[in-house]
Parts: structure tokens; C-alpha cells; sequence
């Protein structure tokens, strides 16, 4: 089955979509991935997104308006995606979203909200699908995230020692996977997400990022700011545990600046990636890694790789793209792996990542232009298929 995933991260920057031959062969998954196509988003549109996430207030007009922009702009990536990468000829959407927000108190996870209306992306490839993700683990108990671990597990799981999958995006995440045992899957705290935030801030909206750690290299760590910010509960709450841009945005910068008198912006953005480097590295070391495998956008800043690799010390630091799997595709391809999986009347979640009660079969399908058929179902369940990426 070819299949194309669909995701915006927390950095909402860019639009992406991934394509890959998906088959199954008893109990043998083989993904090969085909390409991606990225764009960015309008500027009107992640205006009006920025204006409606925390620590904003928003309208239900505004969602509406929202979640119909979203679908469009993934739609119009999606028929990119089926035209350039798939020579026309795909089978399965699978459309992850964007996140606006993640109900999160005290280590539960009582919902959460991704908009982007599939009928739009329906509607304009003539193809089923897949999406709303996330919510099927939230109803069981779950975290609802990372849902990217499942993959990370059948990815990694036949590498010897722990492997850690590591995606820095706007919230970083990771996937623990031991040669034995059970996985752990759990975001460690913001990833660029604050540093975005003092960008966008500081330059009055003309960047939203710092290329390169251009700014953070410039600067040196205010080590009374980092400690402030480093003594987030988040940080002490045990796994598994999911967290958002309701918690880490720009008024959180702006709390723990207070009684610490003025930093330069260098200063802060040197601070802002140290606090990211720092508080992954604290999650990683209990693990026993052998290797930390990364992705994400924060994979491009070269800042936030050193300082990273300087506090994990002996702990290998790679990009994913070192074992064949494009960083920046990653997640995306991951979703499409979970439609597939969907499809086939297979569950999407390791309880032991997400938190939930048990497995579930993940999201809604919406039809496309002809009748709905569903391939047959998959014997056996994720622990029984071997994996492979070609």
C-alpha cells in the first residue's frame, strides 16, 4: 500500500509530507520511503494559529476558521505528495494535524485537540483518510503521546543495548528501546519551542527561529535564569508523561526572568538552548543509552547539538538520517506507518509508552471519492511483526 503520512509539529513551520510503500508479508513489515515535501505555512494562517495558542485567548470562530485553513493547507501538501512522490498513484492519507492544544494536569492527560478537517484532504486526493490519532489513546488512559514510539520500537528494537529515539521539535520527545524489556516513551520538556518563542519575541515577529544558534552562540548561559527554569515540576513528574505549549510559551520565559534581573537576548538565547540540552540529557541518562538517535527541527541548530552532545557526555549522539531514516521526515513517515496500521485493523500504541490501559487501533476514517474498502485485517498484533526500512 502506498501511503502518505501528514504532520506539523509544535514548531508549526512548516507543512510535511512523507510517502512510502508500505507492505506486509506475514508477519514482515517493510516500509520503503518514497520522499518529502514540505511548505511552509501562509503567514496569515500561522498568524492566526499563533494568536490562538496559549497563553492567548481564542473564539470558537477562530477554530472553525482554523481548522478549515489547516485542512486545506494539508490538502494542498497532499496532493503535492500523491502527484510528485507517488506518481499519482497512492492508496492512503494519513493526516496527523496540528496540535492547539493538550489538556494535560498532573501527569493525566484528560484530552486533546488536533485540527485540520480530513474531508478537505478527502476531498481534493479522492483518498480515505486516516486521522485523530491521538484521542483513541487519551480515552484509554493514555497520554496520547508520543505516538512516534511504536515506530521508534520496531525500528530500533533489534540494536543491541538501549537505543534512545530522540525528536527535538517544538516539545522534545524520546523512546527508550532495550534489547529486552519494555519501552518507555515520554516528552522530557520543551525542545525549540521557547527558544522560538524569545525569537519571535525579540525580533518582533521578523524570525521565529535562531538559524543556525547564531543568536545562542553569541551569548553565554545565565546560569541563575537556567536554574530558575530547570525547577519546572514537570521536570520531576515520572513517566509516562506528555506536556505542550500550554505549559512551555513565552509568558513561561517571561516568570522565570522575574527577580532575575536583565539578560541579553544572546544571554537568554544561550540559556533557552542550555535548558533544552540539559533537561534531555537528564532524561536520558537513567535510561543506560548506548546511542541517542535524533530527529527534528532541532537537529539543524548546531548550538543545541553540541551543547548536547557535551551533556551526555560519552553517550553517542547520531541523526537518524546515519541509519537511513530522513530526520526531517521522520515523523511524518511515522504517521503514514500508523495509518497502515489502522488500515489493517492494527493497533497503534505500546501501553508502556503511552500509559494507556492497553493497545488500540488509532483514529477515524473519513472515505474518499469511491466506496470505502478496507484491506483485509492483519493477524497477530505489533510485538509479532519484524520491521524493516528500506
Amino acid at each position: 500500500m502506498r501511503v502518505v503520512g501528514l504532520m506539523s509539529g509544535t514548531s508549526y513551520d512548516a507543512v510535511d509530507a512523507a510517502a512510502a510503500d508500505i507492505t506486509a508479508d506475514g508477519g514482515a513489515l517493510r516500509v520503503t520511503p518514497l520522499g518529502l515535501v514540505s511548505a511552509p505555512w501562509d503567514d496569515g494562517l500561522r498568524a492566526l494559529l499563533a494568536g490562538a495558542l496559549p497563553p492567548a485567548r481564542t473564539s470558537l470562530g477562530d477554530v472553525c476558521r482554523l481548522d478549515t485553513g489547516i485542512g486545506r493547507a494539508f490538502a494542498a501538501v497532499a496532493v503535492r505528495a500523491v502527484d510528485e512522490l507517488c506518481a499519482g498513484r497512492a492508496e492512503l492519507i494519513a493526516s496527523h494535524g496540528q496540535t492547539v492544544h493538550h489538556w494535560a494536569e498532573e501527569g493525566r492527560v484528560f484530552g486533546t485537540l488536533q485540527l485540520g478537517e480530513p474531508a478537505w484532504i478527502a476531498e481534493a486526493t479522492g483518498l480515505p483518510v486516516v486521522s485523530g490519532f491521538r484521542p483513541r489513546d487519551v480515552a484509554a488512559g493514555g497520554q496520547g503521546a508520543p505516538l512516534v514510539s511504536l515506530v521508534d520500537v520496531l525500528w530500533l528494537r533489534s540494536r543491541p543495548g538501549v537505543s534512545v529515539a530522540l525528536n527535538l521539535g517544538g516539545i522534545a520527545n524520546l523512546t527508550a528501546v532495550p534489547a529486552a524489556g519494555e519501552p518507555v516513551a515520554f516528552d522530557t520538556g520543551p525542545g525549540n519551542a521557547l527558544m522560538d518563542a524569545a525569537v519571535t519575541e525579540l525580533t518582533g515577529g521578523r524570525r521565529t527561529y535562531d538559524e543556525d544558534g547564531a543568536l545562542a552562540a553569541a551569548g553565554r548561559v545565565h546560569e541563575p535564569l537556567l536554574a530558575r527554569l530547570s525547577g519546572d515540576p514537570y521536570y520531576r513528574l515520572p513517566p509516562p508523561r506528555t506536556t505542550g505549549k500550554e505549559l512551555f510559551h513565552i509568558g513561561h520565559v517571561h516568570r522565570a526572568l522575574e527577580g532575575v534581573g536583565p539578560v541579553a537576548p544572546a544571554d537568554l538565547l544561550a540559556t533557552l538552548t542550555a535548558l533544552t540540552a540539559r533537561t534531555v540529557a537528564a532524561a536520558v541518562r537513567p535510561l543506560g543509552a548506548a546511542e541517542v538517535i535524533a530527529s527534528g527541527g532541532g537537529t539543524r541548530n548546531p548550538v543545541l547539538m553540541g551543547m548536547l552532545r557535551a551533556e551526555l557526555g560519552g553517550t553517542a549522539l547520531v541523526t537518524s538520517d546515519t541509519l537511513g531514516l530522513p530526520a526531517a521526515a521522520k515523523e511524518a513517515l511515522a504517521f503514514a506507518v500508523l495509518g497502515f496500521l489502522t488500515a489493517h485493523g492494527v493497533a497503534g500504541t505500546l501501553p508502556s509508552c503511552t500509559g494507556a490501559r492497553g493497545a488500540r487501533i488509532l483514529g477515524s476514517l473519513t472515505p474518499g471519492r469511491g466506496p470505502l474498502r478496507l484491506p483485509a485485517a492483519m493477524p497477530g498484533d505489533i510485538n509479532s511483526l519484524s520491521f524493516t526500512m528500506r
